[in-house]
């Protein structure tokens, strides 16, 4: 099943089940569209170049709440994964609490944005992570 934004009861799970105090780093691992999928009149792009659009309009948002890129990058193949899964991106950002990523996505400003990503993705995975403190 592709999946490309989070659901309302998907959000709230993770709000519950995470440290409120803790930074978390989001594993997005993104699939694109050959062609972008605007829901509006938009220039022709493709998936990729929609979501460079994106990253790149989104990154005063990412800033605003204190977070970073903390590493992007090509995926080449998978070795261990179902063998129809496959990802062209994968990308971590770090963020200093949940709340932090709730205030982002919830901001007027973000929410002009992200119709660039749901126009780039077939499918990604949006995976909350703790950092381990040894």
């Amino acid at each position: 099943m592709d999946a490309v934004n989070p659901t309302p009861e998907q959000l709230q799970k993770v709000l519950a089940d995470t440290p409120k105090d803790q930074p978390v780093v989001m594993l997005n691992l993104l699939r694109f569209r050959d062609r972008a999928n605007y829901k509006e009149e938009a220039p022709e792009r493709t998936g990729r170049e929609a979501y460079t659009l994106y990253m790149e309009e989104a990154a005063a948002c990412v800033r605003s709440v204190g977070a970073e890129v903390i590493w992007s990058g090509r995926s080449v193949g998978s070795l261990i994964a179902p063998p129809d899964e496959s990802w062209d991106q994968v990308l971590l950002v770090r963020y200093p609490s949940i709340d932090a990523f709730m205030a982002m996505i919830e901001s007027p400003e973000y929410k002009g944005v992200v119709k660039h990503r749901t126009a780039a993705l077939q499918d990604s995975r949006l995976v909350a992570n703790l950092e381990n403190r040894v």
